[in-house]
């Protein structure tokens, strides 16, 4: 392992490494990509949509001059399956990575992500920060990742040829180590670069000038905070997500021996604030690259897409995490800009998909994905150049296949419309539960078992049952968990990460 003592001299070292021969000839008009992610940043947590507490300039930045889209959802709520997806344009099932550890953490070898077809395209690729994936990253020619979840502090990154240790926080590096690429890049190429945040990824350590931001206020706690899970299937009543129990926070002040209540109160601040905290150094970092593509006049001709891999529960139900099909957890930020193509706006009406990125882009740039994997997502390019009327999706397929495992969440499909949401726990005792989203945005009645909804429960049934045959989903038919999954955040500190 090579131990540099500062992220300057890291930074010396890298910019090293990646030199190029000047080359004179102009970059091609392809455009270049620059493709920005978080872990488990949801929809609304940027002032862009709404939020009036966090403010989030730059992200608002990017919304201003591109399309933000407000239904934006990501179909498998765990975070390796999901960065799998996004390389692909295919479900998880497809890819082979469906969940976040053990054998199946690989993608399979026979898959092309978008950065392989750009790199065979003539594209300079580059990954940098959380990869998250068991599989080497394939289709780069750099890449600088994060070991796992990788370290808000000091972190350990590992390259090709080694590891490297970094000092200081670990999004200033990875915005960085992005910098140096893009400064270092050879100028004959256009590029695609993936910058990948570790924020705001539990436990939500912020960087030290944001430490103390918020601690003059009170954050709200939401609606549906005393939620009761009492007639919620049994699978949700098993989960390892509330914010009550919580042990993240007794070293930072909250006493371990209040009342349940009060300490899920004190938990809430302080877990929201933190949250929010990390989030501030994203949308710091991710000015200082749109900052770095003005002035090289680059931002013309690049595009730019910010999304997360997940959204996040933000004291719904009183939960924190993701792992299910309610809104909160499978709504995802979704911002693309791309100043030579795309006419700025909000789309508030169309259902857009992680399954979609790997598709626009290489729509954009050139290359094909696998014929099959037109089936699991689409581009946005028809949206973006404004037809009258472009068909789309009406629904869409969810799926998460990992039991047990942190947090105890249960397997499950799903299906969503624009009104209706189905989800089918699929491990024994199999349940479901069906909402109609704009009468119970809340996801508080489920009405499967009211006799009154059976011909649109036995309707989205017979479309969940479509999509899998259109997808070729066979993963795990008899829905058998293979074994019990403990509550571990109850039963010692530190919980499941």
């Amino acid at each position: 392992m090579s131990l540099y003592p500062t992220r300057r001299a890291a930074l010396s070292a890298l910019a090293g490494s990646l030199s190029f021969p000047s080359l004179s000839s102009a970059q091609n008009r392809r455009p270049n990509v620059l493709f920005v992610m978080t872990d488990d940043q949801r929809w609304d947590a940027m002032s862009c949509a709404g939020n009036t507490i966090l403010k989030t300039p730059n992200m608002d930045r990017l919304a201003a001059g591109g399309v933000r889209f407000a239904n934006a959802f990501a179909t498998n709520p765990l975070c390796s399956p999901s960065r799998g997806t996004i390389l692909t344009g295919l479900y998880s099932h497809a890819h082979g990575v469906t969940t976040n550890g053990g054998r199946t953490h690989y993608l399979k070898g026979d898959t092309r992500g978008f950065p392989e077809v750009l790199r065979n395209q003539g594209y300079y690729t580059a990954m940098i920060g959380k990869w998250h994936i068991a599989s080497t990253p394939p289709g780069f020619d750099h890449w600088c990742i994060l070991p796992g979840q990788g370290a808000y502090f000091d972190p350990q990154m590992v390259t090709a040829s080694g590891r490297v240790k970094f000092r200081g926080y670990v999004d200033d590096v990875i915005a960085d180590q992005v910098l140096a690429v893009l400064e270092s890049r050879p100028r004959n190429k256009p590029f695609s670069l993936i910058c990948n945040f570790k924020a705001p990824h539990r436990d939500w350590r912020p960087a030290p000038r944001f430490a103390n931001t918020y601690d003059d206020i009170t954050i709200l706690e939401p609606a549906l905070f005393h939620q009761d899970l009492n007639e919620r299937p049994a699978a949700i009543r098993g989960t390892d997500m509330q914010i009550a129990d919580m042990p993240d926070f007794f070293e930072r002040g909250v006493d371990r021996n209040l009342p349940r209540d009060e300490r899920k109160k004190r938990n809430y601040q302080l877990f929201l604030k933190n949250y929010y905290r990390t989030i501030l150094g994203v949308d710091e970092n991710l000015g200082r690259i749109l900052d770095y593509l003005d002035k090289q006049g680059l931002a013309e001709n690049t595009i730019v897409i910010y999304t997360g891999d997940n959204g996040f529960f933000l004291g719904e139900y009183g939960m924190f995490d993701k792992r299910l099909m309610y809104e909160p957890s499978i709504r995802v930020p979704m911002l693309v800009r791309y100043p030579a193509a795309i006419k700025p706006g909000v789309d508030r009406e169309h259902m857009v998909l992680n399954n979609d990125v790997a598709h626009t882009i290489v729509d954009y740039c050139g290359g094909s994905l696998p014929p099959y994997a037109s089936s699991h997502g689409r581009s946005w390019r028809p949206l973006f150049d404004g037809a009258a009327a472009v068909p789309w999706r009406a629904d869409w397929l969810y799926e998460n296949f990992e039991y047990p495992g942190p947090h105890c969440a249960p397997k499950a499909r799903g299906i969503r419309t624009a009104e209706w949401k189905l989800i089918h726990y699929i491990q024994q005792p199999q349940t479901f539960e069906m909402f109609h989203l704009p009468a119970d945005p809340g996801e508080t009645r489920n009405l499967a078992e009211n006799p009154q909804h059976r011909p649109q429960l036995e309707t989205l049934k017979m479309r969940l049952h479509q999509l899998r045959r259109e997808t070729a989903d066979e993963f795990g038919e008899d829905g058998t968990a293979p074994g019990p999954c403990t509550n571990r955040m109850a039963a010692r500190e530190g919980g499941s990460r």
